[in-house]
């Protein structure tokens, strides 16, 4: 089941000269970065002049970090992001909440400070996802906290070639339970409290559902586990199998879980499409193939990070103190097929 992605144009470089030359200083273990001197321009401004050449950049690495820009608050964040994106992307069924801060800003998600958020792509589940994000670091933390990155190409070919195989052929299943006490219940992750809304998006999506009392909301639904990158045609890792499976929550949380709501109640979890379920062993090792391809760089005030959101998958380390980040999500691709097997732009 390999996917052939068509996004929305937007992301594609001008042609080449178009724009000021743009430098990256290129580092093992860390994403290119590139160091901005405004002068007396606005962030945005200098964004929008040298987009042309970050963009070439996140085209052909997959990610791009502009140090040196004085993005101080949320309308300088919301301008830049504005300028980096030709279309903006909702948040598609969330797993944790995030707030609104502007017009297409959010802030990052409201995941516990001392746990990590694992190795993933946005919304790479849902019927509609971005191509892009921009993050903007407003105040940095005092320790850790860092947004790692992974280039999904990198992991695909490291994969041992049975579980390439296999998730190529059946994709991949993902089971969520909206209990209303755990996690995200069902009325914000659809933006909706009509049930009549959530079963037609089911329905046209070929998300299966199931109601239990008042509160209560399972969805289960399989897709692609491999798409093709659309610019460069390079398959790529995109899915959540390691993150959303029962394996990688910390283990005191997944034993409260299931003595909570029993093995098969846990909020989320993943199997391969076919239905089969993983093991641990398999867990650990797609996480240990991102741990060995992740790269990162310490939040700065004022950094933006432009991630290829079809690419690259991104994480949040475990941090201490204070640290405001905005996230603005572009370039919607829509799925054609239940399987995945299609995109094409969203609609405008």
């Amino acid at each position: 089941m390999l996917l052939n992605a068509r996004p929305s144009p937007a992301p594609h470089p001008p042609a080449p000269g178009a724009g000021p030359r743009v430098d990256a200083e290129l580092a093992p273990g860390r994403p290119p970065v590139v160091t901005a001197r405004p002068g007396g321009r606005s962030p945005a401004d200098w964004v929008a002049e040298h987009r042309a050449g970050l963009d070439a950049l996140v085209l052909r690495h997959g990610c791009v970090l502009v140090r040196g820009l004085p993005v101080r608050d949320h309308a300088g964040a919301a301008a830049v992001s504005g300028a980096l994106i030709d279309r903006p992307a909702g948040d598609h069924e969330p797993f944790a909440p995030r707030r609104a801060l502007a017009a297409a800003l959010w802030s990052s998600n409201e995941w516990p400070a001392e746990q990590p958020m694992c190795m993933h792509h946005e919304s790479s589940y849902a019927p509609t996802f971005p191509g892009r994000l921009v993050h903007c670091c407003l105040e940095a933390p005092d320790e850790g906290g860092a947004t790692a990155l992974a280039d999904g190409a990198a992991v695909l070919r490291a994969l041992p070639a049975w579980l390439r195989a296999r998730a190529e052929a059946t994709g991949w299943e993902l089971t969520r339970h909206h209990n209303g006490m755990v996690g995200v219940d069902w009325r914000e992750a659809f933006a909706t409290d009509d049930r009549g809304a959530v079963e037609r998006h089911c329905a046209a999506h070929g998300i299966d559902w199931r109601w239990s009392g008042e509160d209560g909301l399972t969805t289960r639904r399989r897709t692609a586990a491999v798409l093709r990158h659309p610019a460069t045609g390079v398959p790529v890792w995109f899915n959540q199998l390691a993150f959303l499976n029962e394996w990688t929550m910390e283990p005191a949380v997944r034993s409260f879980l299931v003595e909570e709501f029993g093995a098969d109640g846990l909020p989320y979890n993943t199997r391969f499409g076919d239905g089969t379920p993983l093991d641990r062993a398999t867990v650990d090792l797609i996480n240990d193939v991102y741990a060995a391809h992740t790269v990162r760089e310490p939040w700065r005030a004022g950094d933006v990070l432009v991630v290829d959101n079809l690419r690259t998958a991104h994480s949040r380390e475990p941090y201490r103190g204070p640290r405001a980040l905005t996230v603005a999500f572009g370039d919607p691709v829509e799925r054609l097929t239940r399987g995945g097997e299609l995109c094409r732009p969203s609609p405008a």
